[in-house]
């Protein structure tokens, strides 16, 4: 089997609460409360669920824009969790991410030049003729000219800005790169071009990608592999067929039946969810989605499912569904 290019254990990440008139920590927002996920060479891994589920935050925790709380990120044999600073800037050529906001990411003093050329000088990759040649090809690569590089930010529209965005990601030649969310912020006519060019590079470049994004039909459109996460925690991972023919988790059915249908034919039974999402700063015990679950037990209310593998490489966080009591 292929060795992983990255693998995610146990990784935590708590933001503490502090309190009272000196500011001492009275608890913890679980964001990201103990994950585990593996990315193989060559492939795109989405990762879905619903607003404050921890997605973004399980992305800059695993690249160290935040430093873990705890656990092991393990990339190309190395643990980033535990490299010194020097060396973790030195990997930073091989991780890259896109961001959410292709305005607020890019530095509106730069131009696009300035910008392209500060990772290349960064991390002392190639003459100064070779550079300029790299930022010029890879400008074009995303559907841009040349000219463009002369230019600003505010110059562009934001389906533009977040093409520059995917240059900047591109022109170091990651091996692997993190989008959160890149066509959120845009038009649904701009997303649809968005996503075809990462499409296109994924083949031509060869990408592994971790993409982030609360839009199902976007992940289906762009990822091989889906792992949805509720409350901080992974709840199902799958293939991307596996997961929208034959979902296994109770969360995992009711956010696909909130996905809209196409043709008139299809009929999909909406399941709605009771209750409001618990605080990641108190979440539930046991399994955290069993206060919504229509199906939870007394077992789900007191012990915390693990993340197993239930056939065909699908991965399902529940006692129901492991034990084969949960109805298909």
């Amino acid at each position: 089997m292929t060795t992983p290019l990255l693998e995610v254990k146990g990784l935590k990440q708590h933001f503490p609460i502090k309190g009272g008139f000196l500011k001492r920590t009275v608890g913890h927002v679980k964001a990201v409360d103990g994950i585990d996920l593996t990315v193989y060479p060559g492939e795109t891994l989405g990762i879905v669920g619903e607003s404050g589920c921890g997605k973004s935050t399980t992305g800059r925790t695993i690249l160290r824009l935040l430093e873990p709380t705890a656990g092991e990120v393990w990339f190309d044999g190395k643990d980033l969790a535990t490299l010194p600073k020097e060396e973790m800037r030195r990997m930073r050529k091989d991780l890259q991410m896109i961001f959410q906001d292709p305005y607020a990411s890019l530095n509106p003093r730069m131009t696009i030049r300035q910008i392209l050329l500060e990772s290349l000088m960064v991390h002392n990759i190639g003459t100064k003729e070779e550079r300029e040649r790299v930022i010029e090809e890879i400008i074009q690569v995303v559907g841009l000219r040349k000219e463009h590089l002369n230019r600003h930010p505010h110059d562009f529209s934001g389906g533009q800005r977040q093409r520059i965005g995917i240059a900047r990601a591109l022109v170091v030649k990651p091996k692997l790169i993190i989008a959160d969310e890149p066509v959120s912020a845009l038009d649904v006519s701009i997303q649809s071009q968005v996503l075809n060019l990462l499409k296109e590079l994924k083949k031509e470049f060869n990408l592994t990608l971790m993409f982030i994004s609360h839009d199902l039909s976007v992940v289906k459109h762009l990822c091989d592999r889906i792992a949805v996460m509720y409350l901080g925690r992974v709840v199902e991972i799958a293939d991307k067929r596996a997961l929208f023919d034959n979902p296994r988790h109770p969360y995992t059915r009711a956010l696909l039946s909130a996905v809209p249908v196409a043709k008139r034919r299809e009929k999909r039974e909406r399941i709605l969810l009771s209750g409001d999402l618990p605080s990641p700063a108190n979440p539930p015990s046991g399994c955290t989605f069993h206060p919504r679950c229509p199906y939870a037990t007394e077992v789900c209310k007191t012990q915390v499912p693990s993340l197993a593998e239930i056939g065909g490489g699908q991965l399902v966080s529940c006692h129901l569904v492991q034990s084969g009591e949960l109805p298909r």
